[in-house]
């Protein structure tokens, strides 16, 4: 099988044709569902797209947007304003702006056709042409010695827990020729994803991001991350993983939209997934966000950690004012006392020793080492086989 490039530009069902224009469609949205997982499918939106003629590429693996030319709704502004009473334009409703950052409904978005289009080809360049077929290798043009370490990752990564920083400045100094092709940057920004080589070899990169929202999980980059995974997990794409999460966002909006649901998208995505999966902690990973992003629990394959890193039920802080809360309010001095009790806490409980001599980190590294150390681990892990129990299919939570 060979990757399937759909260009779409339709307004729908043709009326004149009745039951049978919605028969064809179908048929093609049969194949897409069919196919999903055989061989790449990547939909191109060229121009406005309404009706049936958007369901097709919501299957697709990939939607590209032409900025300003290319819209998608399910109905458009005219019946919106018909049925509802609301005014809307065709861009506003359905434009590459309102898809790739407020609805997720598109991947990539570019300034022109050609734009997309280029950007259709690098996407391929990164994927097998089928699920039997490995991903394709490329030489780095600029050849760095693994050996060498990288001294520029010492001070991209803040030790204060509470500093943010994009992450995307980790995964530059650790892929080749710091090429990193970003899925979805707009949307869900407090988690990255996307692809890039290590050595050569393509490679999934899945990483929270302290810039937004302290890099904490919520519904739409739960829905997010998983997707991107198990669409790994398809093509034989390595999954690499960067954690620095604080946990799950919290409140009533997250709660009532259903953040346990799709929360636990993650975690089954992760789980069921086969190719190999390799995890760094870089900073923090607390509660049921660590145990979610690729944790030994659910089946990774190594677990690497920095030496500040802090694995724990909670922060530090908020373990510590409720475990010791007796002695801190009983203290002559109350904050001295919390602030003791907090490094306590850190030394006893939460660094990477803790974890690594209960065998839930493999190796604490020196963050100069991570290229060399996911190299090596790539090469260790390359022939991986794992066989998952018989079954029909799952039922992910969606």
């Amino acid at each position: 099988g060979a990757p399937v490039i759909g260009l779409n530009d339709s307004g729908g069902a043709r009326i004149q044709e009745g039951v049978l224009s919605l028969d064809g469609y179908g048929h093609i949205f049969y194949r897409n569902s069919i196919y999903s997982g055989v061989v790449p499918q990547i939909s191109v939106i060229m121009g406005p797209c309404a009706g049936g003629a958007v369901y097709s590429p919501a299957i697709t693996d990939f939607v590209f947007m032409v900025e300003k030319t290319s819209q998608m709704f399910i109905t458009g502004p005219k019946v919106i304003e018909t049925v509802t009473g609301a005014k809307i334009n065709s861009e506003d409703l359905g434009g590459a702006r309102v898809h790739s950052s407020v609805s997720g409904n598109a991947h990539f978005t570019a300034a022109s056709e050609e734009e997309v289009l280029d950007e259709v080809r690098r996407l391929i360049s990164y994927l097998p042409s089928n699920n039997r077929e490995n991903p394709p290798t490329k030489k780095p043009e600029q050849a760095i010695p693994l050996e060498e370490r990288i001294d520029e990752m010492l001070n991209v990564v803040p030790v204060d827990g509470t500093k943010v920083y994009d992450v995307r400045k980790v995964i530059n100094l650790i892929v080749d020729d710091a090429d990193f092709m970003e899925v979805q940057p707009m949307f869900a920004r407090n988690i990255v994803v996307g692809f890039g080589r290590i050595n050569g070899e393509t490679v999934g990169i899945i990483a929270n991001n302290p810039k937004m929202m302290a890099g904490g999980l919520d519904i739409d980059s739960s829905d997010k991350a998983a997707r991107f995974i198990r669409f790994c997990d398809c093509f034989n794409i390595p999954l690499i993983t960067f954690e620095d999460v604080s946990g799950f966002i919290p409140g009533v909006q997250q709660e009532h939209g259903g953040i346990i649901r799709h929360g636990a998208k993650i975690l089954y995505a992760y789980s069921e997934a086969t190719v190999p999966k390799i995890t760094v902690i870089l900073r923090k990973a607390f509660g049921g966000a660590y145990v979610a992003l690729n944790s030994k629990a659910i089946g990774a394959d190594l677990v690497f950690a920095w030496p500040n890193a802090e694995i724990a039920v909670m922060g530090p802080e908020g373990a510590a004012n409720i475990i010791f809360a007796k002695e801190i309010n009983e203290s002559d001095n109350p904050e001295a006392t919390r602030a003791a009790k907090i490094q306590e806490y850190r030394e006893k409980f939460a660094n990477p020793y803790v974890a690594a001599a209960n065998g839930i980190v493999d190796d604490v590294i020196d963050p100069r080492d991570t290229r060399k150390s996911l190299a090596s681990a790539l090469e260790m892990l390359k022939n991986k086989k794992k066989s998952l129990p018989y079954k029909k299919h799952g039922n992910i939570p969606l």
